[in-house]
């Protein structure tokens, strides 16, 4: 099996489950990132030790998977809101897997803004 027709194998619920199962997949990845995200700026992770470098790459690569799989699941779905294929989750997903990377970015930012030393 090629990777595209894997792809739209898992987006139509053929591998992993019937058709809210993949808008559910993305949903967890974004809000995973989106934790990820929270945990590195808190102080809840600065007293777990927690790398804000990693959490916010981590956090990055979580939503820009729930994104993706938020997106292809919305394409390939067939019949509209409320029929039970999952397409109100995964217009949910995007802008949650969105708000995972744009606040990976910015947690990545600010750690290296931390890690230059100053000047003169």
């Amino acid at each position: 099996m090629s990777a595209p027709a894997a792809l739209m194998a898992a987006a139509e619920g053929g591998i992993i489950g019937d058709g809210r199962t993949g808008a559910n997949l993305a949903l967890v990845a974004g809000a995973l990132g989106v934790a990820l995200a929270w945990l590195a700026t808190s102080r809840a992770g600065r007293r777990i030790n927690v790398d804000p470098r990693m959490a916010g790459l981590a956090a990055m690569v979580t939503g820009a998977v729930g994104t993706f799989l938020a997106v292809l699941h919305a394409a390939t779905t067939d019949g509209g809101p409320g029929t039970g294929n999952g397409l109100v989750g995964a217009v949910v997903a995007v802008p949650l897997g969105l708000g995972a990377v744009r606040l990976g970015r910015r947690v990545l930012t600010r750690s290296a803004a931390r890690t230059i030393p100053p000047e003169g």
